[in-house]
């Protein structure tokens, strides 16, 4: 993850810290980068093994990691994706930083499965019809 934060100060300032996932599948290049505000910045991370997807997600204060984008989508006015296969290193570039873009970003990964692919499913367990049905206790449904 990569956390942006300005300051209010005369000398406004943009600190990134990053963070990966997958158990270090992809870890970013720099944990930590300062910018001053209107700088164009750029957020790396290398990845090892075979991947399908890579992503980035970012995070502002108090909520939680809304995903920005992946190397199939388009650029926008305020970031852009760019992938160096030979040297398995994706960028997330940041124009114009400014202090909205204060947040933690995440680089993430979706490994290419190979292998054993089927699904494994627990069996369900029978009940009778006439048993009532309840919710678990303590899991939050989305």
């Amino acid at each position: 993850s990569t956390f942006l934060l300005i300051n209010t100060n005369v000398t406004v300032k943009c600190m990134f810290v990053l963070s990966g996932s997958s158990e270090d599948l992809v870890k970013p290049l720099k944990d930590v980068m300062l910018a001053v505000e209107g700088d164009t910045v750029t957020l790396s991370c290398n990845y090892s093994g075979s991947v399908d997807y890579l992503y980035w997600y970012q995070q502002k204060s108090s909520s939680s990691p809304q995903f920005l984008m992946t190397e199939f989508s388009e650029k926008t006015e305020k970031f852009s994706f760019t992938h160096d296969k030979n040297r398995k290193e994706f960028h997330l570039q940041i124009s114009s930083a400014a202090v909205t873009d204060s947040a933690v970003y995440y680089c993430a990964v979706k490994p290419t499965v190979t292998g054993n692919t089927k699904t494994l499913q627990k069996p369900l367990e029978q009940r009778q019809h006439n048993t009532p049905q309840h919710p678990l206790e303590g899991v939050t449904h989305c």
